[in-house]
């Protein structure tokens, strides 16, 4: 799984980092970022923190469901 917030729709809500510290933390601003190094998903609650974010600024992509090259 990959896992992406678009910084064009967040609110800053912090409900990601909130509910799954180990993948998602808040930047200056106050806007939820992806942890560097993290993309890739794995951690605990990474799909709880996608339902909770107010705005469904997470999107959570299955890499099974992505052509390859």
């Amino acid at each position: 799984m990959r896992v992406s917030i678009d910084a064009n729709v967040c609110i800053g809500a912090g409900q990601c980092a909130l509910t799954s510290p180990d993948v998602f933390t808040q930047d200056d601003d106050g806007f939820g970022t992806v942890v560097p190094g993290r993309e890739d998903g794995t951690g605990t609650l990474v799909r709880e923190a996608a339902r909770a974010c107010p705005v469904q600024a997470i999107t959570l992509h299955d890499l099974s469901d992505e052509p390859r090259g």
